[in-house]
């Protein structure tokens, strides 16, 4: 009778050939026999056992459970190789002599007709700590990430509140200055020649007086909110508001030129001289008991200031 190939064969040398390519891989490989007892091992799995001096015939089962592997992992890993003959533990905490390490965890039974002691499992563990590691970096640079793009949200959403209330209260060539790259640090201060306005409400003092503080209210803001959209429509710069007193130049920081500026000043102050009768028509029609506005310079004897001498801010 012909010997068959497994006969002819030692086992020691097919076992050592069919493990070389493990034998110095990079991954702690090894290949046990069907009840899971190790048969080869290379020089890095090896290493994770240092006070087994020889690890053939220890159970890979009971080498996990030394590896602090729990009992649920170690279960699930025996079942789904029994199951599936093959299983991936992608991420599997193993402590080793000098810390925790993380590795994945690969194993599959291999079958052979020729040699019977080839069938077996087969498998690796490798190190991936370092891949880790650097994904629960990222992972926490992103959410410092998230964290900083919600802070600086927040913050644009309040510069934009901000920006959005002081619009209310600033003429729109002061807002765009302020908001704009229009200014530069040699043009912080310039001499220019102004055309300045003021007005004011004849015996506000006296009428003050003799109005509850809620309708005075409703009819100087009444009265304010009117002569500010007379003067921004007509490219005036509104300056302050004093009381009842209004101060608005032409000039600054737009300028149609010197004339120009007057003109506009001049048209401005007419018009708001149209807008007090017509106020003043309409409190009356709606019985109203408010009292009659008249400015403290009528417009033919408007004054209009010129000068060199005051310095504004180009902002």
């Amino acid at each position: 009778m012909s010997a068959t190939l497994e006969e002819m064969f030692n086992k020691d040398s097919i076992l050592d050939v069919s493990f070389f390519n493990f034998e110095n891989a990079i991954t702690a490989a090894y290949f046990a026999d069907a009840e899971l007892n190790i048969v080869k091992a290379n020089k890095n799995f090896k290493a994770l056992f240092p006070n087994i001096k020889n690890i053939e015939g220890f159970n890979i089962l009971a080498l996990l459970g030394r590896l602090g592997v729990s009992d649920e992992q170690i279960e699930e890993f025996s079942n789904s190789l029994q199951r599936d003959k093959k299983v991936l533990i992608p991420q599997l905490k193993i402590k080793t002599s000098d810390a925790f390490k993380t590795f994945s965890f690969l194993a599959t039974f291999t079958e052979n007709g020729t040699f019977s002691y080839l069938n077996g499992v087969q498998g690796q563990l490798i190190d991936r700590t370092e891949e880790y590691r650097l994904h629960e970096q990222n992972q926490t640079l992103l959410a410092e990430n998230e964290t900083t793009n919600q802070r600086l949200k927040e913050k644009s959403e309040k510069l934009e509140s901000i920006a959005n209330r002081l619009a209310k209260y600033l003429s729109p060539q002061v807002y765009e200055t302020i908001f704009s790259d229009r200014m530069r640090e040699d043009e912080s201060y310039t001499r220019k020649n102004l055309t300045v306005f003021f007005s004011d409400i004849v015996s506000f003092t006296d009428i003050s007086d003799t109005l509850e503080p809620e309708k005075l209210a409703h009819i100087i803001n009444s009265y304010l909110s009117d002569m500010t959209e007379i003067a921004i429509a007509n490219g005036g710069t509104i300056d302050k508001f004093i009381g009842d007193a209004v101060m608005v130049f032409f000039g600054d920081p737009d300028s149609a030129g010197e004339e120009m500026d007057a003109f506009r000043c001049v048209k401005m102050a007419l018009e708001m001289q149209q807008k007090i009768a017509q106020i003043s028509r309409s409190w009356k029609a709606n019985e109203t008991k408010s009292p009659k506005l008249w400015w403290k310079v009528p417009i033919p004897w408007l004054v209009l200031y010129s000068w060199l001498e005051s310095v504004y801010p180009h902002s």
